[in-house]
């Protein structure tokens, strides 16, 4: 429920701090005091687009704030989904409209999206104002009304599960089916790609072998040179080579052994370094012989090599490893392509499976929703009756038309009947907006506080009524409020002397400037109050004691 709200700088609404209680609150006020502009702050900080009037004159900031508690599981469920984990049964709700138009919005302190803020508002409180009963014309809502009393939440869920999927494999197989005509001619083009990559035949790390061979062949002469008196010097000399030299100085140690033991050791080492030097002196030699044929040639074979793989990459990846893998997705895509016809039949396979399962679901759906809509019809039919609309038929038509949509097979049509021997029709054809409002707080209160919302605010639905009728009205919003908070804002004092609160909007001359304020009226403000509504153009002692009847008979309501 609304449990304070405050307002600063919304057109005459310069300052406002409001608690509100449980049960049936009335705003009452001279026409222009500022009840609409109030409501039109509540809607703002619900997420409405605010229009540029709303910012009061001079401000530079319009800002309105709300503590909601009792909000209520589902509410606390979304907000938990949404990242607000720590939320518990009492919320703040915050949102700013700047001079630049500039809006911002928190909720317990932290930014919010509009989205989130439109979305939890949504659990919070229901404005029922002239467009919200047009939005009652909308079969849309008529059905999402119908399927709330039929508690559908579940069985939607299913079905919803069930439609896109069924969806997903149509709209697999008409892309399958428009793809077909360009078959064959991206058969050929994955054939003649495979096929390019294959003859060039690749092997991962080669591009690196032949650049790396490439640089020894363009040396070749340097490396035959250099090898050849490297060798002659380790080992190739019969007189100076490194490692005659270190023969004879391995003997010449060895000798000394006999005088000096560790030479020997020496002499072991001076061994092993001369085998490791030969071993260095035939390893070089053979890099000289590695000239096989004629390096030019061979250097030229090498040059084409890489040019071809330079091509390939500028065409397929930017290396060998991803020319490779582009080929395994060319032949998945060809595979892919060659199974069209056995994917097509399997996709109509499934979509008449599907769509049989589908059936069964919007048949389910369709059983409930008859079964609902009598009951529902029944029940708006006798709080319209209440409601002095004698001679009305109301009946809520459930058609299954065949064709499956996102809700199932059905249309569902609210009908009524205003006058005795008419025939039903549609809402939107034969309801005025007096039945318009009637038929919206029928519905609430037999709905009441089953969509777990637990405030709801009503706009002048009393508006072109007479007497009677405004107090059955009056009767029906506080028994609605019996059940959860409801706020009407009226003109009838019908429906004022029923309320468990009455507030007044007026407005005065403050520093030159002209503001609202609210006040809760005591037991004698409204007497005072109701009746002013009650009188023409002066309050008479009649009408005071008509308005103190009228309190005095609302109080078993209250």
């Amino acid at each position: 429920m609304l449990r304070s709200l405050h307002i600063e700088n919304v057109a005459v609404i310069e300052t406002l701090d409001m608690d509100f209680s449980p049960g049936l609150t009335v705003l009452t006020g001279e026409t222009g005091a500022g009840k609409s502009v109030m409501m039109e702050a509540i809607a703002f900080l619900l997420g409405a687009k605010p229009r540029r009037e709303l910012l009061r004159s001079g401000a530079k900031r319009a800002f309105v704030s709300a503590v909601f508690s009792d909000i209520g599981a589902p509410c606390r469920a979304y907000l938990a989904a949404a990242g607000f984990d720590d939320t518990e049964d009492e919320i703040l709700l915050e949102r700013t409209l700047d001079e630049s138009g500039g809006v911002r919005a928190r909720l317990n302190g932290r930014a919010v999206t509009q989205s989130i803020l439109r979305e939890t508002a949504g659990y919070l409180l229901n404005i029922q104002g002239q467009n919200d009963n047009l939005q009652l014309l909308r079969p849309a809502v008529q059905l999402e009304i119908l399927d709330s009393v039929a508690g559908l939440s579940e069985d939607m869920a299913l079905y919803g599960t069930a439609y896109r999927a069924w969806q997903a494999a149509k709209k697999e197989y008409a892309e399958l089916s428009e793809s077909a005509r360009d078959a064959a001619r991206m058969r050929d083009v994955y054939a003649f790609q495979i096929g390019e990559i294959d003859r060039a035949n690749l092997h991962a790390g080669e591009e690196e072998e032949l650049t790396a061979l490439r640089l020894k062949l363009q040396n070749i002469e340097k490396i035959s040179k250099q090898s050849e008196f490297i060798y002659h010097i380790l080992h190739g000399s019969e007189k100076g080579a490194a490692t005659l030299i270190l023969d004879r100085a391995a003997e010449t140690l060895e000798k000394l052994s006999a005088v000096i033991p560790s030479a020997s050791d020496l002499a072991a080492k001076l061994s092993e370094m001369r085998y490791e030097t030969e071993d260095i002196a035939n390893t070089v030699r053979d890099y000289a012989a590695e000239r096989d044929g004629d390096p030019t040639a061979a250097l030229d074979r090498v040059e084409a090599r890489l040019d071809l793989i330079t091509k390939l990459r500028r065409k397929y990846g930017e290396d060998i490893e991803a020319i490779l893998a582009f080929r395994k997705t060319l032949s998945e895509k060809l595979g892919a392509l060659e199974n069209t016809d056995e994917r097509k039949d399997a996709l109509e396979k499934e979509i008449t499976r599907r769509e049989t399962e589908l059936r069964a679901l919007a048949a389910k759906l369709s059983e409930r929703r008859l079964t609902a809509a009598k009951t529902l019809s029944a029940a708006v039919l006798d709080e319209l009756l209440f409601l002095d609309m004698s001679g009305t038929r109301f009946e809520i038509a459930v058609r299954q038309n065949g064709t499956l949509t996102e809700s199932g097979v059905d249309t569902v049509e609210f009908c009524l009947s205003a006058n005795k021997g008419e025939p039903l029709l549609p809402l939107a054809r034969v309801a005025s907006g007096g039945e318009l409002s009637r038929v919206m707080l029928a519905l609430k209160a037999v709905l009441n506080d089953r969509d777990g919302v637990g405030t709801a605010v009503f706009d002048e639905t009393d508006a072109g009524v007479s007497g009677k009728t405004a107090r059955k009205i009056g009767i029906k919003l506080a028994e609605i409020g019996k059940k959860m908070q409801v706020f009407a804002i009226t003109h009838s004092a019908q429906v004022a002397s029923l309320a468990a609160t009455h507030l007044k909007i007026a407005k005065s001359e403050q520093n030159g400037r002209v503001q609202s304020f609210v006040t809760v009226l005591d037991e004698e403000g409204r007497v005072a109050e109701v009746a002013r509504i009650l009188g023409g153009l002066s309050v008479t002692p009649a009408a005071v004691a008509a308005a103190r009847d009228m309190l005095l008979e609302g109080r078993e309501y209250r």
